[in-house]
C-alpha cells in the first residue's frame, strides 16, 4: 500500500494512533493495521474517528487462518508498516513455547479480530 500521502495523527501524549490518507476533499482514517475506517471525512472527523479507536484493538484476540485452513488464536505482538507479527495465544503460560508468524501490512485477511466467534475447546 503506498502511504506517501497518507498523514500522521498522533495522540496529545505522541503515540502514533493512525494515519489521515486524503481523498478528494476529504481524508480517511487509517488504523495501525492498515484498515480503513469509513469513507472521507473532514479533517477534524477523521482525527476524533482515530482518537476514540486509539489502540486497544491491538490487544484484542485475533483468529490467523493457516495455508492448511487451521484457524489459530492469536495475538499481536509488533505492528508496523512493515509487516504484523503475531503469536499463538498462550494464555499467558511462562513455559508454553513461542509460536510467531509474521505477516503482510496492512492487515491481510487471514488474520480477522476474534469477535464473538465460537472456537473449539481446543484451543
Amino acid at each position: 500500500m503506498d502511504r506517501s500521502d497518507f498523514i500522521e495523527h498522533r495522540r496529545p501524549d505522541g503515540e502514533l494512533v493512525g494515519w489521515l490518507r486524503p481523498e478528494g476533499e476529504g481524508f480517511v482514517p487509517v488504523d495501525l493495521l492498515g484498515r480503513e475506517h469509513g469513507g472521507a471525512v473532514d479533517w477534524l472527523d477523521g482525527e476524533t474517528l482515530l482518537e476514540d479507536l486509539g489502540i486497544r484493538y491491538l490487544a484484542d484476540p485475533y483468529v490467523l487462518r493457516l495455508e492448511n485452513g487451521t484457524e489459530l488464536r492469536v495475538r499481536i505482538t509488533e505492528v508496523s508498516t512493515r509487516g504484523i507479527v503475531v503469536k499463538k495465544d498462550d494464555f499467558g503460560a511462562i513455559d508454553a513455547p513461542l509460536v510467531r508468524y509474521e505477516l503482510a501490512w496492512p492487515m491481510p485477511p487471514e488474520l480477522t479480530p476474534l469477535g464473538d466467534r465460537e472456537l473449539p475447546a481446543a484451543w
